[in-house]
């Protein structure tokens, strides 16, 4: 789930992407109106320039005492000013009369027709007297033309890269601040993973998401209802079952006390061991029913020294092996976990038996509790492969030995290890040893 985009996330990437595009359109396209707007001005210039020079010209060529010699018009003008508009005074041959400052002595290019014309340099407007023996021709900079355009395009975007930051950190903010119940909500579902299957309250969630909420809340009801029937239909079964099997052993052994021919002894004695197998396969078969019916899932919680030591006692009254059992603990103080102290048993009884089993007789069974709370169970036993690590897990799978079982033991403790949001790890050979064998009981760590 932690892979998946989230709902916030994606709101802001489009929102981001989609306020900057539409920003940028919105300066292509006021660039583009600005352009053609400036195009207008500067023609308007043009026109009325050349319109107002040709009187001018007209009046000065009247006065000059050599009208057939071209004239340079000079200007007083400061070093660091710019001409942006020349122009050229020609006669209807083409001939330069006049020209500016700036203005080259060669005639410009545009023909001798009233009108604009567009050159390589700059746009010319032509205008001439009424006779058409005098053209003005006025030429403006391309170069000033582009500039301009430029210079307001970047007047508009200047602001553009101010308010975008500023928007997406507005929009940042309040879609985090409208999602925040989507954030509420999404986190208490996330807790019912475990034993915790309590209603959620619905505390200050909007209209929208109060539906969700209620479906889950009646989701999380049937289920609760579901476990407490199959846990109570497992224990009813787990005394059914145990009754009729009990008396049919308790009449075995009778019958065997009676008994006095060998022949039919022996048969009774088969009959009595066949019991006692079906006895422990069945307390195996019903643990794990309790195991699938969820009895570590629950919102209490257990010492971990506490079940260890009620436990160990109880193998060290019935078991022959009682002397190989060893418990150790590196805990200065009570931890406590979440779950079922029963459950937590069933868990540590199936270790324990599974290390007395199936370990070298001759070596002690170490149960060792951690500071963190952790629980260690060491046995000697023939050094493992990975493949057989892992098939030893699979219910009714058993390593390689000649002892007695139902290789249910380790498939039950995970199982209800996964209810208590803790895991097994199971090690062969033992950290620092050539061989042996390792059960770990890892808890989460508590915040």
């Amino acid at each position: 789930m932690r892979g998946g985009r989230s709902l916030a996330g994606q709101l802001m990437l489009w929102i981001t992407a989609t306020i900057t595009l539409l920003w940028l359109v919105a300066v292509g396209f006021g660039a583009f109106v600005m352009h053609d707007e400036f195009g207008e001005i500067f023609d308007s210039a043009l026109q009325e320039t050349a319109e107002r020079l040709v009187p001018l010209v007209v009046d000065d060529l009247r006065h000059r005492d050599e009208p057939n010699a071209p004239l340079r018009i000079e200007a007083t003008r400061g070093p660091s000013e710019e001409e942006y508009l020349t122009y050229q005074v020609r006669d209807e041959t083409g001939r330069v009369l006049l020209h500016s400052h700036t203005a080259p002595v060669e005639p410009f290019g545009a023909p001798l027709k009233v009108g604009f014309w567009e050159g390589r340099k700059g746009r010319i407007y032509t205008a001439a007297t009424l006779d058409e023996t005098i053209f003005v021709q006025v030429q403006d900079s391309a170069k000033e033309r582009r500039e301009a355009t430029r210079e307001g395009s970047l007047a508009l975007l200047l602001p553009v890269l101010l308010i975008v930051p500023l928007t997406i950190t507005a929009v940042w903010f309040i879609v985090r601040r409208v999602l925040a119940p989507v954030e509420t909500l999404r986190a208490a579902i996330g807790e019912k993973d475990g034993g915790n299957l309590a209603a959620i309250e619905a505390v200050g969630l909007p209209q929208e998401l109060r539906p969700i909420l209620r479906s889950v809340n009646l989701l999380l009801a049937r289920l609760r209802a579901v476990l407490a029937a199959e846990r109570e239909f497992t224990s009813n079964s787990a005394h059914e079952l145990r009754t009729p099997i009990a008396g049919a052993l308790a009449q075995t052994q009778l019958l065997l006390s009676e008994l006095t021919d060998v022949p039919e002894r022996a048969r009774a004695q088969q009959i009595e061991a066949s019991l006692q197998k079906l006895t422990k396969l069945t307390e195996k078969l019903l643990q794990l029913a309790r195991a699938e019916a969820g009895i570590g899932m629950t919102e209490n919680t257990f010492d971990v020294a506490d079940v260890a030591r009620v436990v160990v006692t109880d193998f060290q009254r019935a078991s022959a092996d009682a002397g190989r059992i060893r418990l150790t603990s590196d805990l200065a103080a009570p931890v406590l976990h979440e779950g079922e102290a029963d459950a937590f048993a069933i868990v540590l009884r199936n270790l324990i038996e599974n290390a007395l089993l199936h370990g070298r007789a001759d070596a002690p069974v170490d149960i060792h509790l951690t500071g963190a709370g952790d629980v260690r169970i060491r046995n000697g036993a023939p050094r493992m492969s990975d493949e057989e690590l892992a098939a030893v897990r699979k219910r009714f799978a058993r390593g390689r030995t000649l002892a007695a079982g139902s290789g249910l033991g380790l498939s039950i403790a995970e199982r209800l290890l996964g209810q208590m949001q803790a895991s097994l790890v199971l090690t062969s050979p033992i950290p620092g040893m050539p061989d042996g064998f390792q059960a770990e009981i890892v808890f989460p760590t508590r915040s």
